[in-house]
């Protein structure tokens, strides 16, 4: 499914995870009808989700966070622990309320984004499949927004601070700009230099700071304070 992160194949296999009935009713009945966009599965709780991902093989989890037994952190942080795994599924986070410490939580347990469960069924759609691409949500302001708000009440370990002492002058550059919200292109055409190096630059700042995708270097950035939140 993976190679080097991305997702290649002609269908999105995803995995819906959610406590309420009807909610995995209309995510399904809206996914079903897109092509290239297959429903392997649904769970109602973070346990079963972890239980069906290796006979399910998902490429993206929509995962609730409120759930019980076991809550969408516990599960986000199992799915995607093992940084060996090139086929580990990606997790979009989906919630009622766009300011919630629980999906904070699930975005420092390495879920790639969140959307709100009313978010337009052409922007989930677009979320699912640029998440299957191995990018993360970072464009909507509401994720910015969230990450900048809950990281600044929280210091990141003394592991993680020491990791950006690594940081060349040019890859603290690039994490700042990413910290920002701009894509790889974006970043590429401000600095005046090719894609290439941009995506390079990218790989080493996620080795060297223990991440594995730009929402967590986003946070990571914040509790480092290498980005100062605003008031």
């Amino acid at each position: 499914m993976y190679t080097d992160g991305t997702i290649v194949g002609v269908s999105t296999r995803v995995l819906i995870v959610d406590d309420d009935v009807p909610t995995r009713i209309g995510l399904r009945s809206i996914l079903d009808a897109e092509p290239r966009l297959d429903v392997v599965g649904e769970a109602a709780d973070g346990r079963e989700a972890c239980n069906l991902i290796a006979s399910l093989e998902p490429d993206v989890v929509l995962m609730d966070v409120r759930m019980r037994p076991m809550d969408g952190i516990t599960a986000t942080r199992t799915i995607t622990s093992d940084a060996h795994t090139l086929d580990r599924p990606r997790v979009i986070v989906l919630t009622t309320f766009d300011h919630d410490e629980y999906v904070f939580g699930a975005l420092r347990a390495g879920a790639s984004g969140f959307l709100l469960k009313r978010t337009p069924p052409e922007e989930l759609v677009d979320a699912i499949r640029l998440v299957a691409e191995g990018e993360a949500l970072l464009t909507p302001e509401a994720t910015r927004r969230l990450v900048a708000e809950f990281a600044k009440q929280n210091d990141a370990p003394a592991e993680a601070r020491d990791a950006m002492d690594w940081l060349t002058p040019r890859e603290r550059e690039v994490l700042l700009l990413i910290a920002h919200g701009l894509t790889n292109h974006e970043i590429a055409s401000s600095l005046d230099v090719s894609l290439e190096t941009i995506k390079t630059h990218v790989k080493r700042i996620f080795m060297k700071i223990g991440v594995h995708d730009r929402v967590q270097a986003v946070i990571a950035a914040y509790e480092a304070r290498l980005v100062a939140p605003a008031p």
